[in-house]
């Protein structure tokens, strides 16, 4: 008996109306679907025939992700096993430490001690935001009488590889629920929300918890470790855009930064933001099942290029962020994973084409903006996201209405 037929007979009945779990049958549904297309079909016309719905969506930028998510996991347990066993830290206190060390130790040569070191920190994460999620997600389906939502699907995994290592869960739940519910439910649900939810998790976590989400520090899990981010070393004149910062690696708390380590991945930082070439490797499934926008990415990366380009040319003897290439800005902070997976969100993103254009373009000078004139904040990417998802409604009103004044006059004349 296929899985299929197993839970027509023996599962769906007892959800289906009449049944004895009928209340919970969105729960049901939301499973279920997720496993297979839906057989249900429009009674009325238009028909729109297509084995791609929003499951499988949100499966392809799942899928597109999970580089990313095992890199990352990989890098962080490689952080944390570098510091113990080559600079002499000590692992964190706790059950995470106890079962590292009956698995594999802390030898940050071995493949499998680094995943298991970093997975048991990115694990937890993982489950608390997807319990807190499809609780949320759940509860209001059931009260609103409606299935659940497939968009926290891909919520949920961005969610967890913005995130540093070490934050505390209780912190992870209050945060992916702030962007479930204050970020879209409160909206209508998926589709009606005008920010990105992991995005509004983010922020609410950056300006409530400052001292564990700052950005200005990295996160490495190992007690009592502390060093800048290659971000605010640049803020403080200590990155050699030429030659990294590898020369002083001895005497700042083993941090070895060169441009090729941010671009393959072996920095400290937020889980899934580290690597761009891993990165870049989603970007490219993303672009050729044509779920993501090339016009958003492109506008992005060529904002950003410009804004660099004008602040290299102005130059600035007091702050050296002025000096930072855009090679720099692409591979350090969350600029990559940005651009590839929130500014493309197709729901708070603009709809136009060339909405899309003025979208991407606003955010890539916005980020460089951020990083260079505000101290405060030396990321930048995810307030430069948020603010264009805030003016994306905006753009796509004057790009619809400038298109109406085209035909307009077209047919007047």
């Amino acid at each position: 008996m296929g899985l299929r037929s197993f839970i027509d007979k023996h599962i769906a009945p007892h959800f289906e109306q009449g049944g004895r779990l009928e209340r919970f049958y969105v729960f049901y549904e939301m499973f279920d679907t997720m496993l297979y297309s839906p057989s249900r079909t429009t009674l009325a016309s238009p028909h729109v025939r297509d084995g791609l719905d929003l499951k499988r969506v949100m499966i392809t930028v799942w899928v597109a992700a999970l580089p990313a998510l095992v890199v990352g996991m990989v890098n962080a347990g490689y952080q944390a096993n570098l510091q113990i066993t080559e600079f002499g830290y000590d692992p964190i206190p706790g059950w995470r430490t106890d079962l590292v060390m009956v698995l594999t130790g802390f030898e940050h040569t071995s493949w499998a001690a680094n995943l298991i070191h970093g997975a048991v920190y990115y694990v937890p994460i993982f489950i608390v935001t997807y319990l807190a999620g499809f609780l949320w997600e759940g509860l209001f389906a059931w009260k609103r009488g409606h299935e659940v939502n497939e968009g926290f699907f891909v919520t949920g995994i961005l969610f967890t590889l913005i995130l540093p290592p070490t934050i505390p869960l209780w912190q992870v739940f209050l945060g992916i629920s702030f962007g479930v519910v204050i970020g879209k439910e409160i909206f209508g649900g998926t589709g009606k929300n005008f920010l990105n939810p992991a995005l509004v998790g983010r922020a609410f976590l950056f300006f409530a918890y400052p001292a564990e989400m700052t950005g200005d520090r990295v996160w490495t899990a190992v007690d009592g470790f502390s060093g800048a981010t290659p971000l605010a070393l640049a803020a403080e004149g200590e990155l050699d855009y030429g030659a990294g910062l590898a020369g002083v690696a001895g005497t700042s708390a083993g941090v070895d930064l060169t441009w090729m380590h941010t671009a393959f991945g072996g920095i400290q930082g937020s889980i899934g933001e580290t690597s761009a070439l891993v990165i870049a490797f989603g970007a490219v499934i993303l672009l050729i099942t044509k779920i993501a926008s090339w016009r958003i990415m492109l506008s992005m990366f060529l904002g950003m290029v410009a804004m660099a380009w004008v602040f290299n040319l102005v130059g600035s003897e007091t702050n050296p962020m002025f000096a930072m290439p855009w090679y720099w800005h692409l591979t350090v902070g969350g600029f990559a994973f940005g651009l590839v997976y929130m500014a493309t969100d197709p729901v708070s993103a603009a709809m136009t084409n060339t909405g899309k254009w003025i979208f991407g373009l606003l955010i890539g000078v916005l980020v460089v903006l951020i990083r260079v004139v505000n101290p405060a904040f030396p990321e930048g990417v995810m307030l430069a996201i948020l603010f264009g998802n805030l003016c994306a409604p905006l753009i796509d009103h004057f790009v619809v209405q400038a298109n109406i004044r085209r035909r307009k006059r077209r047919r007047e004349g």
